[in-house]
């Protein structure tokens, strides 16, 4: 049984109260026309005969109305006369036919561009979204959206999805080329040169905070027959050879060491783009990489990272993520009132958009019309309906009565005069 809402409960009792009007006219019209024609046959005067003859059409026109009405519903009286109950008997057919209306006259491409030309809704969603109360109430319901979406997102899943997806097309694409130019552009521009400072810079300092290990490393190489007092003196001179020009490369922007190191750099950029052999190099250390189990566990653990990240920034009202959010819809929606160019344009996107819809996918929207009234129950079609529509289907009875008292009277008056 279906579960009738607040407003249907208030439509079934105004039904009822307009059935119980329509019924009881005719029953007025019925009593009358029993006591006049009792009247007229006991010799009253003749203007009983107009009153009969009004109460006599009122209650035929009504009954025929009443018959009408009734027939769309249900078999008056319960009785199966050929073509009553339509809805229920044709239920499938009046879905059907309310699709292709629908379809046709609501769905067509021109009426839903025209429509949307009257509108002007990017206008309307500018001026609304300017406003920024509103642009925080939009911010906030894509918060929540993304938080939802977020949260569907398991972090297994995600990791897998980036080896699939990342993993393997980095794998697939070639990666000496775009290395090399990109290398080479950036030997041309000098912008290695902050690097190589900071590296000659930490190099100096490790040199001088470790001089023990280094004459130990030295001295370590010399030969055995070697006195120990000689190794250590040579590996001492050495180290600080050693020290000595890592301290003139790092004073000197334009020293030999650094010319040396940037023609190195700019013949390793050629050779990635064009020397098999240091190409198949790369191409096998890239592939090591991304094997390395801990290589896959940190791109699981940087989703992670964002993901915490990101539910944080959208939890806050305050954060900088949804307040530059916000002043950007704003912004956007000030702009879509003042920008003529750029409101016709955004305008014709959605009439595009919707024309796309309406013409591609008619069928499938018509079609849930049609689907849905098919799933009714004849009984709860029926029901469905005359409570949406039976309220104001009684005033063809109550009219009924009503037009067919006066046309009877009329026809009587004319009899009368005739003779």
């Amino acid at each position: 049984m279906t579960t009738l809402t607040i407003s249907d409960e208030a439509r079934r009792r105004d039904l009822f109260r307009m059935k119980s009007f329509a019924t009881g006219m005719l029953l007025v019209a019925a009593v009358v026309y029993v006591i006049a024609s009792r009247a007229e046959s006991a010799g009253a005067p003749a203007w009983v005969g107009f009153v009969r003859a009004a109460a006599e059409a009122g209650m035929v026109g009504g009954l025929a109305d009443w018959f009408a009405v009734t027939a769309l519903f249900r078999h008056p009286l319960g009785l199966p006369i050929p073509h009553t109950a339509l809805i229920p008997t044709r239920k499938d057919a009046l879905g059907r036919s309310l699709g292709d209306f629908v379809g046709t006259n609501f769905l067509a491409e021109d009426v839903v561009r025209h429509k949307l030309r009257q509108v002007d809704l990017a206008g309307r969603v500018g001026a609304w979204l300017s406003r920024r109360e509103h642009a925080e109430r939009v911010t906030g319901e894509l918060a929540a959206t993304a938080r939802g979406a977020l949260e569907v997102m398991s972090d297994d899943d995600v990791r897998g999805v980036m080896e699939q997806a990342v993993v393997q097309r980095l794998v697939a694409l070639p990666v000496g080329p775009p290395l090399g130019r990109v290398l080479g552009q950036v030997v041309a521009d000098g912008a290695h040169h902050g690097m190589v400072d900071l590296t000659v810079e930490q190099a100096y300092g490790w040199l001088l905070a470790n001089r023990r290990a280094v004459v130990d490393v030295v001295a370590a190489q010399a030969p055995g027959w070697s006195p120990r007092f000689v190794d250590e003196k040579v590996a001492d001179r050495i180290y600080l050879e050693v020290l000595r020009v890592a301290g003139e490369v790092r004073a000197d922007p334009r020293h030999a060491m650094r010319g040396v190191f940037d023609r190195f750099l700019a013949q390793l950029a050629l050779d990635l783009q064009h020397e098999p052999e240091t190409i198949a190099r790369a191409e096998k250390f890239k592939a090591q990489v991304l094997d390395h189990p801990d290589v896959r566990r940190a791109m699981g653990d940087l989703w992670a990272t964002v993901r915490r990240m990101v539910l944080e920034a959208i939890d806050d009202p305050h954060s900088a993520l949804r307040v530059r959010a916000g002043e950007s819809l704003a912004r956007f929606g000030a702009r879509l009132v003042e920008e003529d160019e750029l409101r016709v344009k955004v305008n014709g996107w959605v009439e595009d958009a919707a024309a796309h819809v309406v013409t591609n996918y008619r069928g499938e929207l018509t079609a849930t019309i049609t689907e849905t009234v098919a799933r009714w129950d004849a009984a709860e079609a029926t029901g469905k309906i005359e409570l949406q529509v039976g309220r104001d289907l009684q005033f063809i009875r109550i009219n009924g009565t009503v037009v067919g008292s006066l046309a009877g009277l009329a026809i009587h008056s004319v009899g009368v005069l005739v003779g």
